[in-house]
């Protein structure tokens, strides 16, 4: 079995294309996988700006086309265009890359948080529904690992705020030429309850604006959220009401299809008798239409453009920082992996060390005679720790022949030194073979 990577994302796919594949159910998708011969374990990765699917298989070609082939039966695209969007990451490039992906290295804005909840919602569901198992577990909970080290070892996840910041100065510069309220006379609007909103919240604050109200599908996140940044919370079905007061409205919900639609708006200017309104949409796919910027009176600012300034950028230093911690963990990760396949010989080292310390305690016991219990304990003890000793240093060597990129020169003298089987001798040395019968 080995591990296998296939996805569409920001990086591969347009804007509509992200939307469609965000419609595919991550449940269905893996109950579909797993009833193919060539897929073990499925985890499947869905968000607003990515689609990927991580599976451990037996055949590379044959899983990479199932998978493919259910990406587009989840989401009504044709099979050939999703293979033309698609990108495949095998074994350790597979690991790696969901490595970068956990710790923001891979998203739009470099360093966003929610990517790693994302990550890990994925994994309790993939866990949940028994389709995680011991491969998926483990490099799932490597890539949480991942994830929180370099967030809480670099400063890369300050390019989030960075984002709100910018988009927030351009908002309050432009009311300001357009003669619009500024923060301090200012009724702010904010749709999404997520983390994201919560730093746009903690903005309009620190910017005094006036009002800020936040409404959401999550009627009680959007009160927590109001309740912890002293802000007001309506439901989502206020929302025409409160555009047709509002200055600013923040769109951060990250949900399928557009939350904030031409028609609303327009029927929102049509009472404000010509005061300018500023949409700022955080969100990837957006969550306003893209024609409510061609409205008068209506400024549209979103991730992409903002995404795509220096300014917002996360620093370079971080970004190396943060390279480092996931080719260290990634390190880290293969040894650990090389190492586990060699627990067969250690425990059959052992258990031989162990059988011939046995042996002999039962032969002195025939030829000695007058020695009590304790003494016959002494004994055995001293044997189970000649034994350990001489064990612990092929111990080690061994799982450092796990690792080795040229281990075969190693076979003869485990097969000599220590009479294994030849399966056994096998066993350390196919972990680093291709591990399909048709791998790339």
């Amino acid at each position: 079995m080995t591990l296998l990577a296939v996805g569409v994302s920001h990086r591969t796919a347009r804007t509509e294309m992200l939307e469609s594949l965000a419609t595919i159910d991550p449940r269905r998708l893996a109950a579909d996988l797993l009833a193919s011969p060539h897929v073990a374990e499925v985890m499947a990765i869905s968000t607003c700006n990515r689609v990927e699917v991580y599976c451990e298989v037996d055949r590379f070609h044959a899983a990479v086309d199932e998978i493919v082939a259910g990406l587009a039966k989840g989401c009504g695209l044709a099979p050939e265009e999703v293979t033309a969007l698609a990108y495949v990451h095998y074994e350790e490039r597979a690991v790696q890359h969901l490595f970068e992906v956990s710790a923001g290295l891979d998203s739009m804005v470099v360093g966003e948080a929610q990517i790693l909840g994302q990550v890990r919602g994925a994994l309790v569901e993939a866990q949940s529904l028994g389709t995680a198992g011991r491969e998926l577990n483990e490099v799932g909970q490597a890539a949480l690992r991942v994830g929180k080290r370099v967030r809480s070892q670099t400063g890369i996840d300050r390019s989030g705020a960075n984002v709100v910041s910018v988009g927030f100065t351009e908002a309050f510069e432009h009311m300001a030429v357009a003669g619009g309220a500024q923060p301090a006379a200012a009724k702010m609007v904010v749709i999404g309850a997520g983390s994201l909103s919560g730093i746009a919240v903690a903005h309009a604050g620190r910017n005094q604006v006036s009002t800020t109200t936040i409404t959401s599908r999550t009627q009680q996140r959007a009160q927590e959220l109001a309740e912890r940044y002293d802000a007001r919370h309506a439901p989502l079905t206020d929302l025409p009401e409160l555009l047709t007061d509002a200055d600013y409205v923040v769109c951060c919900t990250g949900a399928v299809g557009t939350v904030l639609s031409e028609p609303e708006v327009v029927a929102a200017m049509a009472q404000r008798r010509d005061r300018p309104m500023v949409v700022l949409d955080l969100a990837l796919p957006h969550d306003s239409a893209p024609a409510v910027g061609d409205i008068d009176g209506v400024l549209r600012i979103d991730l992409a453009d903002l995404a795509s300034r220096p300014e917002t950028r996360a620093d370079q230093q971080d970004i190396i920082a943060a390279e480092r911690i996931v080719t260290d963990e990634l390190d880290d990760f293969a040894t650990s992996q090389a190492a586990r396949t060699v627990e067969p010989i250690l425990l059959g080292l052992r258990a031989r060390g162990s059988a011939v310390a046995e042996a002999e305690l039962q032969r002195a016991k025939e030829r000695l005679v007058g020695l009590d219990d304790e003494q016959w304990e002494l004994i055995e003890q001293a044997l189970r720790r000649t034994v350990n000793t001489l064990m612990h240093t092929p111990t080690v060597r061994i799982k450092q022949l796990a690792a080795d990129p040229d281990g075969q020169r190693y076979a003869d003298a485990l097969s000599s030194l220590f009479d294994l089987p030849v399966e056994q001798v096998e066993q350390v040395l196919r972990p680093r073979e291709a591990g399909t019968e048709d791998s790339p």
